[in-house]
């Protein structure tokens, strides 16, 4: 969400939705707990690569190993945290590289509407396209200039501000790029298919008929 933004309960942001500080039902927090599921898993440089694969505008895989991967342009957003079981980390600074660079050099076809971003353990979340190239999600490294520990995320977690922290996950390993949508893993789990925490989009029961594929 940017830095956090003062405003009177009610008042309306330039989309019309009506904030406070925080989206509704959450709490502020102070820390950075852990939470995921399944074990951290154990980094190795040597085996690590990151893919852009799926419907891309020249029909290719493309492919990154880390040191190439953390040689592209880093840049560093101030953004909110907002997970689903209710609290709020506030105003972060996160340093990576910008989803929308994977989107310039690595484009895709002119049909895609959406990605599924893949981590360990063939953890997936799926996002509609514009959401993964908003100018704030980040394929982060580092938060408050400092390198993200391993069970933070370690040694790369996309950090969409205006979703839902899950729509974010952990280890990323690469991103699909899809003409359909598709469901992740916690999407197929009972979650929120878009997640946006300022609509409460908690859980699929709330979604209506655009919100996402059927289960």
């Amino acid at each position: 969400m940017g830095q956090p933004v003062e405003r009177e309960w009610g008042e309306r942001d330039s989309g019309g939705v009506a904030h406070s500080e925080l989206p509704p039902g959450q709490r502020v927090q102070r820390g950075w707990p852990v939470t995921h599921y399944g074990p951290v898993p154990k980094f190795r440089s040597e085996r690590w690569e990151f893919r852009v694969f799926g419907a891309t505008a020249d029909g290719e895989k493309h492919c990154w190993n880390h040191e190439e991967f953390t040689a592209l342009p880093y840049a560093s957003v101030t953004g909110d945290l907002h997970c689903v079981t209710k609290f709020s980390m506030l105003g972060a600074e996160w340093g990576g590289i910008p989803a929308r660079t994977i989107v310039e050099i690595a484009p895709p076809a002119a049909a895609v509407t959406h990605v599924m971003v893949w981590a360990e353990y063939g953890f997936s979340s799926n996002l509609r396209l514009a959401d993964f190239a908003d100018e704030r999600a980040i394929f982060a490294t580092h938060k408050d200039g400092e390198l993200l520990t391993a069970e933070h995320g370690f040694p790369l977690r996309l950090v969409v501000p205006h979703l839902y922290a899950w729509k974010g996950p952990k280890w990323v390993r690469g991103v699909e790029y899809m003409t359909a949508d598709r469901r992740g893993f916690w999407e197929e789990r009972g979650y929120h298919n878009v997640g946006d925490p300022w609509k409460e989009q908690r859980y699929s029961y709330q979604e209506g008929p655009e919100d996402g594929p059927e289960l």
